[in-house]
């Protein structure tokens, strides 16, 4: 089965406020959007919201078997694994196994997520 598809729709609109959730785990600090998702495969499209004051440094930095792209809609986050302040425009391309994070905002920060579980290792 492919990702799923819709037609427009405005996921930043007060009418798609009920589709945010809280991050497993990162409760209070960081929802996230599902935009599209393959459920054979696990590629997904996502939105990502860090709360103004967020900060994952007790969890420590992440990386994923697969390849992963980031845009920063808005707002800027430190990745403390870059020491870098990723701004409104920042984008990268993760290759597999890429260490990123932990990650703080002092003003809150908006990140399209695009993640390919089905190309591990590649």
């Amino acid at each position: 089965m492919p990702k799923t598809t819709a037609t427009y729709w405005n996921a930043l609109g007060a009418e798609s406020s009920q589709r945010w959730k809280p991050v497993k785990g990162l409760e209070n600090i960081a929802e996230e959007q599902t935009l599209s998702i393959d459920e054979k495969t696990g590629e997904y499209t996502r939105l990502t919201r860090f709360h103004a004051g967020a900060d994952t440094t007790p969890f420590g930095g992440k990386s994923h078997e697969y390849p992963e792209e980031v845009f920063i809609v808005s707002g800027r986050l430190y990745d403390q694994a870059f020491g870098m302040w990723l701004e409104t425009g920042h984008y990268a391309s993760r290759p597999p196994g890429e260490i990123h994070g932990p990650f703080k905002t002092d003003i809150g920060c908006l990140v399209l997520e695009l993640s390919f579980p089905n190309k591990r290792g590649e």
